[in-house]
């Protein structure tokens, strides 16, 4: 089967998702203490596979316009709480590297700007393959 011919894998918002879900867990992985990896490294993970899953399962729904909304109403909703696992590891000093914590946090925030216009846009355009 031929996963690359898939319309989601098109949007902009996907691709966004699926970098960061990659950066994350690798992040949680490699720069945690190891108690955190179970505690809001777990949840982190869990979240931002979360935004990128939703908008997955929205464009699959698409047909039905109320269902892509709610499962992009979803992933933006991950999306901030992905930014709010952020802050918590690194205003606990889980995450000491500065640098990494603003790109991540920077581009975590574009991302959920992002989910939110393009959501506003299926409310009020909804084409297929936006």
């Amino acid at each position: 089967m031929d996963t690359t011919s898939f319309g989601y894998k098109k949007l902009r918002i996907w691709e966004q998702a699926r970098e960061l879900v990659i950066e994350i867990h690798r992040m949680t992985l490699n720069m945690l203490p190891k108690y955190e990896m179970y505690e809001e490294g777990s949840q982190i993970r869990r979240s931002m596979k979360s935004v990128k899953s939703n908008i997955v399962e929205g464009y699959g729904r698409r047909r039905h316009k109320t269902e892509y909304i709610r499962f992009l109403d979803f992933s933006y909703a991950s999306a901030l709480e992905t930014i709010d696992h952020l802050e918590t590891i690194f205003e606990t000093e889980s995450l000491k590297d500065v640098a990494l914590f603003e790109s991540l946090h920077d581009r975590l925030t574009q991302l959920s700007k992002s989910i939110y216009l393009f959501t506003r846009g299926v409310e009020t355009h909804h084409n297929e393959d936006r």
